[in-house]
């Protein structure tokens, strides 16, 4: 078996079909932390008003680069090779 699984088959990370989710972390979240915020996500990531947004999920994986071939998570730090075959 290969470092690198395809894009289902990824041990530490899984599509809930808004990205890429540590499995790691969401175990130890609290379901209210993940799901349950006051405003849309639309306030809480990117250019909101806030001088610190948080994300919608904490345990949302981030590309470690532009040829997206490593996912990370920015909660934990663990990262996993994606094979893009």
């Amino acid at each position: 078996m290969s470092a690198a699984f395809s894009m289902n088959e990824l041990n530490s990370f899984y599509n809930d079909g808004t990205g890429w989710v540590c499995r790691q972390c969401e175990r130890e979240l609290p379901g209210e932390a993940i799901t349950t915020n006051s405003h849309s996500r639309a306030f809480r990531e990117g250019e909101s008003e806030s001088k610190t947004p948080t994300l919608a999920n904490p345990a949302l994986a981030r590309w470690t680069d532009k040829t997206r071939r490593f996912l990370t998570c920015p909660r934990c730090g663990i990262t996993e090779g994606v094979d893009l075959a």
